[in-house]
């Protein structure tokens, strides 16, 4: 089989095949090693649990649509929550580019304070910004970064913009990986246009050109090993669109990299009993997120411009991000308050909504169990300093569309309608209970950390697993820490860091 892009759906009978390096999963991280890898002369299997969907496609799928073919179940998972913890739910996609493809397209650096702490407190020297000044220029040469123009804003965002300024709080662009943008705000369920520079438009098209097979609907349960190392992968060919699996996978490597992310790497590692028990699956960070609707007098239609330009830094010393965000109407929609009629009534109002998020940089609860199917259970235990930032969110969010005119706004708890400004002042976030608070999480990280030693991590510093040879991890699952910004670049510039080491390496013979 030549590189190129296959379906093993198409395959008839069981499917073995043999490789240098076998990459699992297809998004930020995988997308990467399997590129720097097969342009060095390696011959790279790429497999994804998903399908492929191509770029027109996406403009053909209203966000339902989206959200029930490319989505992960469809966007209902979730780590629940445990003790005062709100249940969060956690969007990812299954699919060729993985959540790349639906993620708004911004792009962070690795914040100095978090480099500061992985080298200082963590021992990893070699993070440092300085360090790593090459392969983070490498990629964002390679996903074209760009600063979003003021013109490309939203009317939402410069709703919030002009509040934050009256109130002082200084508001700053937002990088994202877009070329020849036209603001649809469609982001989040694939670029109808092409403009995001996920990496199946960026990334996997180099590698194939390069010789890398890429297969899609292609389930992997557990790495096989022989005495301490990694020697290929066994799963099932997803036969049917309802995920039904058939017909068994088989692939012998040289050398495995295991790029699921943080939700099933750690499970694949639990599967096939390799890892830290005491660390595999655990310490995941999910970055909570907020969001605050504000209603105006006039007309807003907040979805028409970047679906994300600015963001503030300002309560970084606190451990919160607020950035732009929007939905499209349908989706919006559906989550405004009330039922029938009244349902009906806030829902006509949607051109008049602007909104704005917040996220959390948190110390990491997150544990991944295996679960009686394929899919993990994953259980959220939010550190006390973290819950108590929830309010503080929420809090900034509204006094800022307050500040810029709001006449009222609805806030992220369960059954809450409309507040105007004198009655959210009379409200007591501290006392909502964790069950009624609405938090979602794009950023799932950390759940097969790196570290120094292999009593507190999974990875070594270069992206090796602990005792198993030949057995790689290049996925957000690996960062040590949450980052308090969205990971996507920093996902990235730790995988081309990892592949460029992994090209100095020999390979062992094929076992």
């Amino acid at each position: 089989m030549s590189g190129g892009y296959h379906s093993a759906r198409d395959h008839r009978g069981p499917l073995r095949l043999d490789c240098d390096v076998v990459v699992v999963g297809s998004g930020a991280g995988g997308a990467v090693v399997a590129t720097e890898l097969a342009q060095s002369g390696l011959r790279v299997i790429v497999l994804e649990e998903g399908p492929r969907v191509e770029g027109p496609l996406h403009g053909q799928m209203r966000p339902s649509e989206s959200m029930r073919h490319v989505w992960r179940d469809g966007a209902f998972v979730a780590a629940l929550g445990v003790g005062q913890s709100p249940t969060i739910n956690v969007t990812m996609a299954k699919c060729v580019g993985g959540s790349s493809v639906v993620t708004g397209g911004v792009c962070f650096r690795v914040p100095g304070a978090v480099l500061h702490e992985w080298q200082n407190e963590l021992g990893l020297e070699d993070y440092s910004e300085e360090r790593l000044e090459p392969y983070v220029s490498h990629v964002e040469r390679a996903i074209h970064v760009e600063e979003v123009p003021v013109s490309m804003r939203s009317r939402s965002t410069t709703l919030f913009v002009e509040g934050a300024e009256r109130l002082g709080v200084p508001i700053k662009p937002i990088r994202r990986n877009t070329k020849d943008c036209n603001g649809c705000g469609r982001c989040n369920f694939g670029c109808p246009h092409g403009a995001k520079m996920s990496v199946d438009l960026s990334y996997l098209p180099r590698a194939v050109a390069s010789g890398a097979e890429v297969w899609s609907h292609a389930l992997v349960e557990r790495v096989v090993t022989r005495n301490g190392r990694a020697i290929g992968v066994v799963g099932r060919i997803l036969n049917r669109e309802g995920g039904a699996a058939g017909d068994r996978l088989e692939v012998r490597a040289r050398r495995v990299v295991l790029a699921a992310g943080a939700w099933h790497t750690p499970l694949l590692l639990q599967r096939s009993g390799v890892g830290h028990p005491r660390w595999v699956g655990r310490q995941m960070t999910l970055h909570p997120g907020f969001r605050v609707l504000a209603r105006f007098a006039r007309p807003v239609r907040g979805w028409q411009g970047a679906l994300q330009s600015a963001y503030t830094d300002a309560f970084e010393h606190e451990g919160i991000t607020l950035m732009a965000l929007f939905v499209p109407t349908g989706v919006l929609g559906a989550t405004m308050p009330g039922v029938g009629a009244e349902h009906v009534a806030a829902a006509s109002k949607i051109d008049h909504l602007a909104m704005f998020g917040g996220i959390i940089h948190d110390a990491g609860g997150g544990s991944v169990h295996r679960g009686p199917g394929r899919e993990p259970v994953v259980t959220y235990r939010m550190a006390p300093e973290d819950r108590a930032k929830i309010p503080r969110v929420i809090l900034l969010l509204a006094e800022t569309f307050f500040a810029a005119g709001a006449e009222e706004v609805f806030i992220p708890v369960l059954g809450m309608r409309g507040l105007d400004a004198d009655a959210f002042r009379r409200t007591d976030l501290s006392r909502v209970p964790a069950a009624r608070i609405e938090c979602a999480s794009q950023h799932p990280l950390g759940s097969a950390r790196m570290g120094c030693a292999r009593e507190n991590s999974v990875v070594d510093p270069d992206g090796r697993v602990w005792d198993t040879q030949e057995l790689y991890i290049a996925d957000g699952s690996v960062l040590p820490t949450s980052l308090g910004v969205n990971p996507q670049l920093s996902i990235m510039t730790v995988a081309t860091r990892f592949a460029w080491r992994m090209r100095d390496r020999p390979l062992p013979p094929l076992d």
